[in-house]
């Protein structure tokens, strides 16, 4: 059977690299924006139990 991709028989794998990275820079990111919001909406979170905390300390601390 004859080699139709490679007629000289050198091998070159950096071929299939290029195309893969072709390929994966070409699709769009699925999970982009969502990935970036979960911490940030859990730093907020945080924060906000945080001062909860804090202020229910104090108003223990001050009762």
């Amino acid at each position: 059977m004859a080699n139709t991709q490679n007629p000289q028989g050198n091998h070159d794998p950096a071929g299939s690299t290029q195309m893969f990275r072709a390929f994966v820079d070409e699709a769009p990111p699925a999970a982009g924006p969502q990935a970036s919001s979960g911490p940030r909406v859990g730093l907020i979170i945080g924060v906000v139990v945080a001062i909860a905390v804090v202020a229910a300390v104090a108003w223990l601390a001050l009762k």
